[in-house]
Protein backbone atom coordinates (compact mmCIF):
# COMPACT_ATOMS: atom_id res chain seq x y z
CA UNK A 1 0.00 0.00 0.00
CA UNK A 2 1.45 3.24 -0.67
CA UNK A 3 -0.04 7.09 -0.20
CA UNK A 4 0.77 10.40 -0.59
CA UNK A 5 1.26 12.02 2.61
CA UNK A 6 -1.85 14.01 3.91
CA UNK A 7 -4.32 11.94 1.45
CA UNK A 8 -7.39 11.03 3.16
CA UNK A 9 -6.02 11.52 6.57
CA UNK A 10 -5.75 15.19 8.62
CA UNK A 11 -2.41 17.05 9.74
CA UNK A 12 -0.74 15.92 6.89
CA UNK A 13 -0.40 11.72 8.51
CA UNK A 14 -1.23 8.91 5.91
CA UNK A 15 -3.76 5.97 6.42
CA UNK A 16 -0.72 3.94 6.53
CA UNK A 17 0.96 5.63 9.18
CA UNK A 18 -2.13 5.52 11.06
CA UNK A 19 -2.05 1.48 10.34
CA UNK A 20 1.36 0.86 11.97
CA UNK A 21 1.00 2.79 14.64
CA UNK A 22 -2.29 1.10 15.54
CA UNK A 23 -0.14 -2.34 15.24
CA UNK A 24 2.25 -1.34 17.04
CA UNK A 25 0.24 -1.02 19.84
CA UNK A 26 -1.03 -4.10 20.06
CA UNK A 27 2.29 -5.23 20.33
CA UNK A 28 2.98 -5.71 24.39
CA UNK A 29 6.89 -4.81 25.88
CA UNK A 30 8.53 -8.49 26.07
CA UNK A 31 6.19 -10.25 23.95
CA UNK A 32 7.31 -12.68 21.29
CA UNK A 33 5.95 -11.56 18.28
CA UNK A 34 5.87 -13.16 14.35
CA UNK A 35 6.40 -10.83 12.29
CA UNK A 36 5.93 -10.33 8.04
CA UNK A 37 6.66 -8.02 5.30
CA UNK A 38 5.19 -4.34 5.25
CA UNK A 39 3.69 -2.71 7.77
CA UNK A 40 3.44 -5.27 10.36
CA UNK A 41 7.57 -4.49 10.34
CA UNK A 42 7.30 -1.19 10.20
CA UNK A 43 4.91 -1.74 13.17
CA UNK A 44 7.20 -4.12 15.12
CA UNK A 45 10.36 -1.75 14.61
CA UNK A 46 8.01 1.35 15.81
CA UNK A 47 7.09 -0.58 19.33
CA UNK A 48 10.86 -1.36 19.93
CA UNK A 49 11.82 2.23 19.27
CA UNK A 50 8.87 2.97 21.86
CA UNK A 51 6.90 1.28 24.77
CA UNK A 52 8.47 -2.33 23.78
CA UNK A 53 12.27 -2.61 23.41
CA UNK A 54 12.04 -6.17 25.42
CA UNK A 55 9.93 -7.79 22.35
CA UNK A 56 11.64 -10.30 20.96
CA UNK A 57 10.90 -10.27 16.75
CA UNK A 58 10.29 -13.47 14.80
CA UNK A 59 10.81 -13.93 11.33
CA UNK A 60 9.63 -16.82 9.06
CA UNK A 61 12.77 -17.19 7.55
CA UNK A 62 14.20 -17.93 10.93
CA UNK A 63 15.84 -14.78 11.90
CA UNK A 64 15.22 -14.77 16.02
CA UNK A 65 15.49 -11.17 18.19
CA UNK A 66 16.78 -9.32 15.55
CA UNK A 67 17.44 -5.82 16.04
CA UNK A 68 17.89 -3.83 12.31
CA UNK A 69 19.05 -0.46 12.16
CA UNK A 70 17.42 -0.02 8.54
CA UNK A 71 14.47 -1.22 6.99
CA UNK A 72 14.09 -4.88 5.57
CA UNK A 73 11.76 -5.49 2.20
CA UNK A 74 11.54 -9.36 2.98
CA UNK A 75 11.87 -12.03 6.41
CA UNK A 76 14.55 -13.43 4.70
CA UNK A 77 16.60 -9.78 4.06
CA UNK A 78 20.21 -9.95 5.45
CA UNK A 79 19.14 -6.55 7.42
CA UNK A 80 17.17 -8.49 9.92
CA UNK A 81 20.64 -10.52 11.15
CA UNK A 82 22.29 -7.60 12.64
CA UNK A 83 22.06 -8.13 16.55
CA UNK A 84 20.00 -11.43 16.15
CA UNK A 85 20.01 -13.90 18.67
CA UNK A 86 19.67 -16.85 16.31
CA UNK A 87 19.69 -17.56 12.37
CA UNK A 88 18.31 -20.93 11.51
CA UNK A 89 15.71 -22.11 9.11
CA UNK A 90 11.65 -21.76 8.50
CA UNK A 91 10.80 -24.95 10.27
CA UNK A 92 12.76 -23.68 13.53
CA UNK A 93 10.32 -20.64 13.15
CA UNK A 94 7.08 -22.92 12.86
CA UNK A 95 8.21 -25.08 15.72
CA UNK A 96 8.16 -21.89 18.08
CA UNK A 97 4.42 -21.67 16.99
CA UNK A 98 3.97 -25.22 17.69
CA UNK A 99 5.57 -24.95 20.36
CA UNK A 100 3.50 -22.07 22.35
CA UNK A 101 5.92 -19.57 21.89
CA UNK A 102 4.34 -16.62 20.15
CA UNK A 103 2.39 -14.39 22.11
CA UNK A 104 1.06 -12.49 18.83
CA UNK A 105 1.14 -12.62 15.28
CA UNK A 106 0.75 -10.36 12.13
CA UNK A 107 -1.21 -11.20 8.88
CA UNK A 108 -2.21 -9.79 5.73
CA UNK A 109 -4.65 -11.74 2.36
CA UNK A 110 -6.71 -11.04 -0.13
CA UNK A 111 -9.95 -11.99 1.47
CA UNK A 112 -11.11 -11.78 5.10
CA UNK A 113 -14.61 -12.80 6.35
CA UNK A 114 -16.89 -12.05 9.02
CA UNK A 115 -15.74 -14.52 11.03
CA UNK A 116 -11.72 -13.46 10.60
CA UNK A 117 -11.08 -16.72 8.28
CA UNK A 118 -7.85 -15.59 6.14
CA UNK A 119 -8.13 -16.30 1.78
CA UNK A 120 -4.46 -16.59 0.42
CA UNK A 121 -5.21 -18.83 -2.17
CA UNK A 122 -7.23 -18.24 -4.82
CA UNK A 123 -10.17 -16.32 -5.91
CA UNK A 124 -12.92 -18.53 -7.89
CA UNK A 125 -12.91 -22.08 -8.15
CA UNK A 126 -9.54 -23.52 -6.72
CA UNK A 127 -9.01 -26.21 -9.65
CA UNK A 128 -9.37 -23.28 -12.20
CA UNK A 129 -8.86 -20.06 -10.38
CA UNK A 130 -9.51 -16.60 -11.48
CA UNK A 131 -6.56 -15.58 -9.73
CA UNK A 132 -3.93 -17.83 -7.91
CA UNK A 133 -2.12 -16.52 -4.62
CA UNK A 134 1.05 -16.75 -3.38
CA UNK A 135 -0.53 -19.81 -0.95
CA UNK A 136 -0.30 -20.05 3.04
CA UNK A 137 3.65 -19.66 3.65
CA UNK A 138 3.62 -19.75 7.34
CA UNK A 139 0.01 -18.11 7.65
CA UNK A 140 -2.34 -21.36 8.49
CA UNK A 141 0.40 -22.08 11.50
CA UNK A 142 0.55 -18.25 12.40
CA UNK A 143 -3.54 -18.17 12.74
CA UNK A 144 -3.98 -21.52 13.97
CA UNK A 145 -1.27 -21.14 16.89
CA UNK A 146 -0.36 -17.68 18.01
CA UNK A 147 -2.21 -16.34 20.99
CA UNK A 148 -3.16 -13.91 19.11
CA UNK A 149 -3.21 -12.34 15.65
CA UNK A 150 -3.53 -8.96 14.01
CA UNK A 151 -5.06 -9.15 10.64
CA UNK A 152 -3.58 -5.88 8.40
CA UNK A 153 -5.49 -5.05 5.11
CA UNK A 154 -7.07 -2.29 3.19
CA UNK A 155 -10.72 -1.85 3.44
CA UNK A 156 -12.12 -2.94 0.56
CA UNK A 157 -15.29 -4.71 -0.55
CA UNK A 158 -13.49 -7.14 -2.09
CA UNK A 159 -11.30 -8.36 0.84
CA UNK A 160 -13.64 -7.91 3.49
CA UNK A 161 -16.13 -10.86 2.88
CA UNK A 162 -18.99 -12.29 3.96
CA UNK A 163 -17.21 -15.93 3.67
CA UNK A 164 -13.66 -16.68 2.13
CA UNK A 165 -13.59 -18.20 -1.35
CA UNK A 166 -10.77 -20.54 -0.03
CA UNK A 167 -9.89 -21.52 3.79
CA UNK A 168 -5.91 -20.57 4.20
CA UNK A 169 -6.08 -19.79 7.50
CA UNK A 170 -8.73 -20.12 10.46
CA UNK A 171 -10.27 -17.22 12.12
CA UNK A 172 -13.08 -18.36 14.17
CA UNK A 173 -14.12 -20.14 11.46
CA UNK A 174 -18.10 -20.59 11.68
CA UNK A 175 -18.52 -18.86 15.11
CA UNK A 176 -18.24 -19.65 18.59
CA UNK A 177 -16.50 -23.13 20.29
CA UNK A 178 -15.24 -23.54 16.22
CA UNK A 179 -11.96 -23.17 16.94
CA UNK A 180 -11.96 -25.24 20.26
CA UNK A 181 -13.60 -27.91 18.36
CA UNK A 182 -10.64 -27.90 15.62
CA UNK A 183 -8.18 -27.89 18.37
CA UNK A 184 -6.90 -24.85 17.41
CA UNK A 185 -4.76 -22.84 20.14
CA UNK A 186 -4.87 -19.20 21.08
CA UNK A 187 -7.68 -16.21 21.06
CA UNK A 188 -7.89 -16.53 17.34
CA UNK A 189 -7.84 -13.26 15.72
CA UNK A 190 -8.09 -10.03 17.86
CA UNK A 191 -7.90 -7.19 15.45
CA UNK A 192 -8.46 -6.04 12.01
CA UNK A 193 -6.75 -3.20 11.48
CA UNK A 194 -7.33 -1.27 7.70
CA UNK A 195 -6.68 2.47 6.42
CA UNK A 196 -10.10 2.90 7.77
CA UNK A 197 -10.73 1.59 10.99
CA UNK A 198 -9.62 -0.84 13.57
CA UNK A 199 -12.06 -3.64 13.72
CA UNK A 200 -12.63 -6.43 16.69
CA UNK A 201 -14.66 -9.94 16.89
CA UNK A 202 -17.86 -9.75 19.28
CA UNK A 203 -17.27 -12.22 21.70
CA UNK A 204 -20.42 -14.21 22.09
CA UNK A 205 -21.19 -14.45 18.24
CA UNK A 206 -17.39 -14.33 17.12
CA UNK A 207 -18.70 -11.81 14.11
CA UNK A 208 -16.48 -8.63 13.08
CA UNK A 209 -17.37 -5.60 14.81
CA UNK A 210 -16.26 -1.84 14.44
CA UNK A 211 -14.15 -0.84 16.91
CA UNK A 212 -13.00 2.76 15.59
CA UNK A 213 -12.90 4.76 12.79
CA UNK A 214 -9.37 6.56 12.11
CA UNK A 215 -9.27 10.32 12.88
CA UNK A 216 -11.52 12.15 9.15
CA UNK A 217 -13.76 8.90 8.82
CA UNK A 218 -17.21 8.04 9.00
CA UNK A 219 -18.87 5.16 10.45
CA UNK A 220 -20.76 5.28 7.24
CA UNK A 221 -17.73 5.41 4.99
CA UNK A 222 -16.39 2.10 7.01
CA UNK A 223 -19.87 0.32 6.71
CA UNK A 224 -20.10 1.32 2.65
CA UNK A 225 -16.79 -0.32 1.96
CA UNK A 226 -17.12 -3.89 3.74
CA UNK A 227 -18.75 -6.55 1.90
CA UNK A 228 -21.37 -7.89 4.87
CA UNK A 229 -23.39 -5.95 7.46
CA UNK A 230 -20.65 -5.45 10.18
CA UNK A 231 -21.34 -5.36 13.50
CA UNK A 232 -20.91 -1.93 16.04
CA UNK A 233 -19.47 -2.13 19.07
CA UNK A 234 -21.20 -0.89 21.44
CA UNK A 235 -19.11 2.14 21.63
CA UNK A 236 -17.40 3.36 18.80
CA UNK A 237 -14.42 5.47 19.25
CA UNK A 238 -11.47 7.55 17.21
CA UNK A 239 -8.68 5.51 16.21
CA UNK A 240 -6.04 7.44 18.64
CA UNK A 241 -3.94 9.62 16.17
CA UNK A 242 0.26 9.27 16.23
CA UNK A 243 2.34 11.18 18.32
CA UNK A 244 4.45 13.64 17.03
CA UNK A 245 6.87 11.78 18.20
CA UNK A 246 5.75 8.61 16.71
CA UNK A 247 5.53 10.50 13.19
CA UNK A 248 8.99 10.77 13.81
CA UNK A 249 10.53 7.71 14.06
CA UNK A 250 8.10 6.72 11.18
CA UNK A 251 9.60 8.95 9.01
CA UNK A 252 13.22 9.68 9.98
CA UNK A 253 14.33 6.19 11.42
CA UNK A 254 12.07 3.67 10.37
CA UNK A 255 10.94 4.34 6.74
CA UNK A 256 12.52 7.14 5.90
CA UNK A 257 11.67 6.79 1.76
CA UNK A 258 8.20 5.97 2.34
CA UNK A 259 8.15 2.73 1.27
CA UNK A 260 5.09 1.06 3.17
CA UNK A 261 4.15 4.48 4.86
CA UNK A 262 3.65 6.93 1.53
CA UNK A 263 6.00 9.47 0.05
CA UNK A 264 5.62 13.39 0.81
CA UNK A 265 3.92 15.18 -1.07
Amino acid sequence: MSANRGEGAPNGVTRQEIMAVAAAREIRNGEVAFIGTGLPMVAAYLAKATHAPDTVLVFESGIVGAKPKELATGVGDLRLLVGCVKSTGLYYALSLLQGGFIDIGFLGAAEVDQYGNLNSTSIGDYQRPTVRLPGSGGANDIGSLAQRLVIMVPHEPRRLVPRVQYLTTPGFLDGPGARERAGLRGEGPTRVITDLAVLDFDPASKRMRLATVHPGVTVEAVEARTGFALLRAPTIGETPPPSAEEVRLLRERIDPEGIYIGQKA
